[in-house]
Parts: structure tokens; sequence; C-alpha cells
């Protein structure tokens, strides 16, 4: 999830550093063109393959990670704004990466079967978890935006 989502992040963070930017933005393009194929290709519907696409959709929500953490040893002495947008970025990567294991675990209509058919359910469950760390993102998001319109590629 988060790799094509953290694009914007990527591109802000390393705005001023094309070749960084571009290794990242590419890199994360690729990991979500691979995941987008895995969840649409019919052999991989099955439930067989139900751990492996949570996976997939777990690497997507950390593919952000290295990134991250490049920028805080490129900026950690002069910008501050970096350490509040890494822990928001820290609370989009436990909503996906929770997202995905209730997704892969069934839980928790896996303790209890048939009570949570309608309301309830992991799938769902899943669901709010997306929107909670993509309402993170978008806000972590537009602190990067303010960032770079105030800072511009100076010190």
């Amino acid at each position: 999830m988060c790799g094509m989502f953290c694009l914007r992040q990527v591109y802000y963070s390393f705005a001023c550093n094309p070749f960084l930017r571009d290794m990242y933005l590419t890199t994360i393009t690729i990991i979500g063109i691979g995941t987008v194929l895995a969840s649409l290709l019919p052999v991989f519907q099955t439930t067989k393959y139900r751990t492996f696409r949570a996976c997939l959709f777990f690497g997507m929500g950390i593919s952000g990670v290295i990134p991250c953490i490049h920028k805080l040893f490129l900026y950690q002495d002069i910008e501050p704004i970096l350490y509040q947008t890494l822990f928001m970025e820290i609370a989009m990567g436990i909503f996906y990466g929770l997202g995905a294991l209730v997704y892969a675990t069934r839980i928790p209509e896996r303790w209890k079967p048939g009570m949570f058919d309608i309301l309830g359910n992991s799938h769902q469950l899943f669901h709010l978890l997306v929107i909670a760390g993509a309402y993170t993102h978008y806000e972590s998001g537009l602190l990067y935006l303010k960032w770079r319109d105030v800072k511009g590629c100076g010190t």
C-alpha cells in the first residue's frame, strides 16, 4: 500500500537530489506494479495465495522505510520537521501493516466463525485500517508540501 502512496513523500524528501529521488521512485513503482499484477492475475486469487497477497501488501507498506531512514541521515541536523513526518509515516506503516495482518490471519472471524459475517470481519477491518493509513499519509504529505514550499532546495 504505502509504496505507491509514498511517492509524494519520496519526491519532496529528495527533490533536491534527483539521483536519490529517481532511484527511490523507480524502485517503489516497480514494487507497486509487481503487487498490482500479482493481485490481478487469476492464479493469485485462490485461497492458496492469500498469505502471498498479504505479504505483497505488507511489502508495499514497508517499502518506504529505507527512504525514511535515509532522509533522516541526510537532514537530521537541519530539518526538525522530519521527525514529525517520520512519526506520521511510522503510524501509517502500522495501520497498513495491521491491515495486512488482519486480512491474512482472518481475525476475528477465525476465533468466532459466523459471528462476524456481516459486521466486523477481517476484510472490513482491513479497509478501515487502510483508510486510517491513507489519512495519516495525507496529513504527512501536507507537511512535506509545506516544507518544500517554504524551504525549497536551500539549507
